[in-house]
């Protein structure tokens, strides 16, 4: 759609008091848009490209130390899972060492048991021996004391002197009889 010429005329001219009033100036204005895209490509060349990239490097860097904190949280769990493997086997192992030291203080308390019923036996065998062989030496000397009183009292039933031989007979003889 064309505007009609004496509208387009009409519009240029209200366009240009406009401008005048505010004190545009065309030169002017053309050295103010090339003075700023001058600054524009500056400010872009040599600001607004480095922070861009130093900006990217960052966000790379904190990319890589999220996965480096993924992978650090991932070692501290295996990690944690070997100490656990670690202290289990551990104290399976304590508990194993507890079990054979008691099975050998048992062992060792029922040896010590054993010995200790062998050397009181040994005891009480030999204490019945000694009693035997005392009683056989108190026998003995109760058979000589009882052959002399039996040889004493017979020289003095019958008067008579015994001979050894006569005595020596006596005293078999009573041994004999108190021996059965």
């Amino acid at each position: 759609m064309m505007l009609p010429p004496l509208l387009a005329a009409s519009a240029l001219d209200s366009a240009k008091e406009t401008a005048e009033t505010f004190g545009w100036n065309v030169w002017l204005f053309l050295s103010q848009v090339i003075s700023f895209v001058i600054v524009a490509l500056v400010l872009k060349r040599f600001a607004y490209t480095p922070v861009l990239k130093v900006l990217e490097e960052r966000r790379q860097r904190i990319q890589e130390g999220l996965l480096n904190a993924d992978k650090i949280k991932q070692q501290l769990a295996d990690a944690e899972n070997r100490h656990a493997e670690i202290l289990a086997q551990a104290n399976a192992q304590a508990q194993r060492m507890i079990d054979e030291a008691r099975a050998s203080a048992s062992t060792v308390a029922d040896r010590k048991q054993q010995e200790a019923i062998a050397a009181a036996e040994q005891i009480i065998a030999k204490a019945h021996e000694a009693s035997r062989i005392e009683r056989e030496k108190e026998m003995a000397e109760l058979k000589r004391q009882l052959g002399r009183l039996v040889i004493d009292t017979t020289s003095k039933v019958t008067g008579k002197v015994l001979t050894s031989d006569d005595q020596r007979r006596l005293q078999e003889e009573t041994a004999r009889e108190v021996a059965a």
